[in-house]
């Protein structure tokens, strides 16, 4: 027998109150920029806010280094190196040209000053030694960045080196770049928070950040700048006001100002006009349902990951959530099976439908009550 269930729950308001409810004011259209893409992505809830050509193939620039930086936290994290690892620079890392920390030939530097060097001086000479600390050369170490980018279904994505250098082969999306940024900061917030670092002194040479909005913004701690001729000038910035994180993407602007300028004008649209809010924690129980023949009688329902949406400020109260249940649930039940779903409307228009799990895994219950639930069941 089919068993469906359909139960509202209301965020805050009914029908009957509609009229209690301040609605915000029409979110107007985004602000035009000139570059060549850009957008604003909810970090949480990976909402999009702004979006312009964020698909088109273009040139990443320094803003690679993102992803050596990555490649890098993802290595601490599993234990293959240390940041008091020595690393000797090479002749090759000594030569590159570009922005630089100024590392000198076969001298020995910690992974801890070459992470900073990349993060904070955009240091290419920093990057060829890292990657060649991790493994082994460069070209090697592009084969990781390349593995971790097909991870992260960085689809528009084609690394050749790890400093960002022009290659035709080289390539990204604002897309690809702001799912780069929210990964480092959701897998490597230790790491991420170097970002936030505007200067370091190294060899007696004392560089501040490049990312000029970590004075503009006190909201903003990341992430990476971008520069070659054939790139224009980039910028990604992640900023947190409140409970709210964003992630702007700005690529292929005119100049150092205008890169500025546009972030800046996204971000304060984005922040003025959206809001963030955590609907459900990961495994909170958002409902519970009876097992037949199981060992427990009933069962928690909840979702994978902490669920938030992005919506126009003002209108949280309008929300509606709907759960919608599947088929008698009937032991043996694995833990993460689906048994549901769960939508959330705003305004007539589904944002989330989202699956919802068991929490728990249950077994078969006695001989005695697998009996009794079959007859129960057959009453239904």
């Amino acid at each position: 027998m089919t068993y469906r269930v359909f139960c509202m729950i209301i965020f805050l308001v009914s029908a009957s109150l509609a009229s209690d409810v301040t609605v915000a004011a029409v979110v107007p259209a985004p602000p035009k920029a000139k570059a060549t893409s850009y957008l604003v992505m909810d970090h949480h809830s990976g909402r999009m806010l702004v979006a312009e050509n964020i698909d088109e193939r273009v040139e990443p620039a320094s803003l690679t280094k993102m992803m050596t930086a990555y490649v890098t936290a993802s290595e601490l994290a599993d234990g293959n190196i240390s940041l008091d690892d020595m690393v000797v620079v090479s002749e090759k890392a000594w030569r590159m040209q570009g922005s630089r920390m100024f590392i000198e030939v076969n001298t020995e530097v910690s992974v801890n000053d070459l992470l900073k060097g990349i993060i904070i001086q955009s240091g290419n000479d920093a990057s060829i030694a890292l990657a060649e600390h991790i493994a082994g050369s460069e070209e090697v170490f592009v084969e990781i960045m390349n593995q971790h980018a097909d991870k992260l279904f960085m689809t528009g994505t084609k690394f050749m080196n790890a400093t960002g250098l022009p290659d035709a082969n080289h390539y990204t999306t604002a897309r690809d770049m702001a799912t780069l940024a929210a990964a480092l900061i959701r897998d490597h917030p230790e790491i991420y928070a170097w970002h936030a670092i505007r200067e370091f002194t190294y060899n007696g040479i004392r560089q501040q950040n490049r990312n000029s909005m970590l004075w503009r913004d006190e909201g903003v701690d990341g992430v990476k700048t971008g520069h070659t001729d054939s790139a224009g000038f980039c910028l990604v910035t992640s900023a947190k006001r409140g409970d709210t994180r964003l992630v702007s993407v700005v690529m292929g602007s005119d100049g150092k100002k205008a890169r500025l300028r546009v972030t800046q004008a996204i971000m304060n649209y984005s922040f003025r006009y959206y809001e963030t809010h955590k609907l459900y924690s990961a495994d909170e129980i958002i409902t519970t349902r009876k097992v037949w023949k199981g060992n427990s009688e009933a069962i928690g329902l909840g979702v994978v990951d902490n669920l938030y949406i992005t919506i126009p400020r003002g209108k949280y109260k309008l929300l509606d959530a709907s759960i919608e249940l599947g088929e008698s649930i009937i032991a043996p039940v694995g833990k993460g099976d689906i048994q549901g779903s769960l939508r959330v409307i705003l305004e007539g228009k589904e944002l989330i439908n989202k699956p919802l799990v068991a929490l728990q895994s249950i077994d078969e219950g006695s001989i005695f009550v697998r009996f009794k639930d079959g007859i129960m069941l057959l009453l239904e």
